[in-house]
């Protein structure tokens, strides 16, 4: 048997020393496996292909499971960042090591930019070998981001419908009391994690919205602002190439037609550059209800 095939039996990615011995593995093939870089020694006792995803390799060795943004995109769920490794280590762990030796025990200066969530878990049980469940991924993803960010994380597993209004329960329960007014914000109707920041500026900013409103002729609309603006969330994913940017000014001439104006900020300007898509809506909401 192989090594893909030992994991592929288990349907895990990371196995103990003794589970691959019982797979028929012994101490001299594995031994000559990781020298031989077919298997990876994440630390003591935990074995890997050398495919594991890096993040989550950097969790194992550290001693914990991936978390917070880190566990969210690996759920599929919209997470804001998620270049720097988010891992939830539990306080009584012990010979805790750098996310990239095995060998050197883990210090403020060798765990690079990883962040470590040490806070007690709703489910210690959940998600699997490598990652928490997704409930505590977002509990921790609520503490550790920006609020929008944050209750986009939401609103896209509640629009996934990997999570349920119990879940939600859970989760605020859980949680400090001082984050428990994101629960009011939090709307699944949103198709994705930019949409609920475009939103979330709109509702700063005070204005009237409805989020996906159907009009005649043009169809489902992420927002419509004040009855005389459409905005639209545009990422790369649903609008790159030609064809797309075709589809998207007919969207624009439609609505033109029907009397409103369009606006589609670029994901990078929702993200980064919120207080221009803010000034922006606000100068045509204006220019529009004189």
């Amino acid at each position: 048997m192989s090594w893909d095939d030992a994991f592929a039996i288990t349907g895990r990615s990371v196995l103990s020393r003794a589970e691959l011995l019982d797979l028929g593995a012994t101490g001299r093939s594995l031994t000559a496996a990781v020298r031989g870089g077919s298997l990876q020694r994440l630390r003591r006792d935990h074995y890997a292909l050398p495919s594991l995803e890096s993040q989550v390799g950097e969790a194992v060795r550290v001693g914990g499971r991936i978390s917070c943004v880190t566990a969210l995109h690996s759920y599929g769920v919209f997470a804001f960042d998620s270049s720097a490794l988010h891992a939830h280590v539990a306080r009584e762990a012990s010979r805790l090591r750098s996310p990239t030796s095995r060998r050197a025990p883990l210090t403020k200066i060798n765990r690079g930019s990883a962040v470590l969530h040490w806070s007690p878990l709703i489910d210690a049980y959940g998600g699997d070998e490598h990652r928490v469940g997704l409930c505590d991924a977002l509990a921790h993803a609520v503490m550790c981001q920006e609020p929008r960010h944050a209750i986009a994380s939401l609103d896209n597993a509640l629009h996934l419908g990997l999570i349920d209004d119990e879940d939600v329960s859970a989760i605020f329960a859980h949680l400090p009391d001082k984050y428990g007014w994101m629960r009011a914000k939090l709307n699944p109707l949103a198709e994705a994690g930019q949409e609920t920041e475009l939103r979330l500026l709109v509702e700063d900013a005070g204005y009237r919205y409805q989020i996906q409103r159907i009009l005649p002729g043009l169809g489902r609309v992420d927002l419509v602002v004040e009855d005389v603006l459409v905005v639209e969330a545009d990422s790369r994913a649903h609008h790159d190439g030609w064809e797309h940017h075709v589809r998207d000014r007919r969207r624009d001439l439609i609505a033109a037609q029907l009397g409103y104006a369009s606006l589609r900020p670029a994901y990078q300007h929702t993200m980064y550059e919120p207080e221009l898509v803010t000034q922006s809506i606000a100068t045509l909401v204006t220019a529009l209800t004189r």
